[in-house]
């Protein structure tokens, strides 16, 4: 548990934010996350939800904030207010507005389907972010272009598979790997993908529905890129609705290729739990890769 002379800065930094006052009178921890340790914070007249974690990663949650905050700025999905980010003497900190999270139903997961396409028909200007964020706890590269097949190659499947060698392993996943990055224009004939803001992490445990079963999304590791990584992301670890499904595609359909595209930008997460977690996502990422060298042939 965090010192008092941590809550104590932190609330006084949220009454400088927020030009209220802010007693705290109760704490609660928040289990579920791995990276950080999570608190409600309450006083007599609101509550937050807090993040932390050690101090030098105070860039993680500055671009967790700008994350939610563009989002927010498309008015076209519910993501938790961000509040503030900063550091004590202790610890680097994410204020959230806080929001009681209830498992979607087949209203919000239409809703979720319907608001996702607005999201990404918003127009961007080019592939990238403006600040570089992480993936899990991976550092994710978002260096600008114009190009989207160089982007993902360069700053998602060439630099896992770096992350990948540097954590030993070697052999048929690195070469085969390679071999799959040196051909990747092959699945962008004919297809060329509009910039859009993506939420860049949504997996079921990024997507809820609130008390007035309204669909929120949240834990961002936002980019400009190619609509078809978030959608298949959604796919990775199911938890979606096929309802989620159909009014997307009625709102934004997908490009008939996205089946087969969906394996390399999953691939990219596969890689990321490897070098996060270790050999047990191995023979997963050898599949992906061995599928995708098929489409080749």
């Amino acid at each position: 548990m965090p010192t008092p002379e941590t809550w104590n800065s932190i609330s006084k930094q949220l009454e400088q934010a927020t030009s209220t006052s802010f007693k705290i009178t109760d704490i609660h921890p928040v289990s579920g996350g791995c990276i950080n340790s999570g608190y409600i914070i309450q006083s007599n007249n609101n509550r937050y939800f807090i993040k932390l974690n050690q101090v030098d990663l105070i860039s993680m949650f500055e671009a967790e904030f700008t994350g939610l905050a563009e989002i927010a700025k498309t008015n076209t999905i519910k993501v938790p207010k961000p509040i503030l980010f900063g550091k004590t003497s202790e610890h680097a900190f994410l204020v959230l507005e806080y929001v009681k999270l209830f498992a979607g139903n087949q209203q919000s997961d239409s809703q979720l389907g319907h608001q996702l396409a607005a999201l990404h028909k918003v127009p961007q200007e080019f592939f990238g972010w403006h600040q570089e964020n992480t993936i899990g706890s991976t550092p994710q590269i978002n260096t600008a272009t114009d190009q989207w097949p160089i982007f993902w190659q360069t700053n998602r499947l060439d630099f896992q598979l770096s992350l990948a060698e540097q954590n030993g392993f070697k052999g048929c996943l690195i070469e085969s790997g390679k071999r799959l990055s040196n051909t990747l224009h092959h699945f962008f004939k004919g297809y060329t993908p509009q910039p859009s803001l993506l939420h860049g992490d949504l997996w079921s445990g990024n997507a809820a529905m609130t008390k007035q079963g309204e669909a929120i999304i949240y834990d961002p590791a936002c980019y400009y890129g190619d609509r078809e990584t978030d959608i298949a992301m959604t796919e990775l670890f199911g938890g979606f609705s096929q309802h989620f499904y159909n009014v997307y595609n009625e709102s934004y359909p997908l490009d008939s290729a996205y089946s087969t595209r969906k394996t390399l930008y999953n691939l990219y997460h596969i890689l990321n739990h490897l070098n996060l977690f270790g050999s047990s996502y191995q023979q997963q990422a050898q599949n992906m890769i061995d599928s995708l060298l098929s489409e080749l042939c």
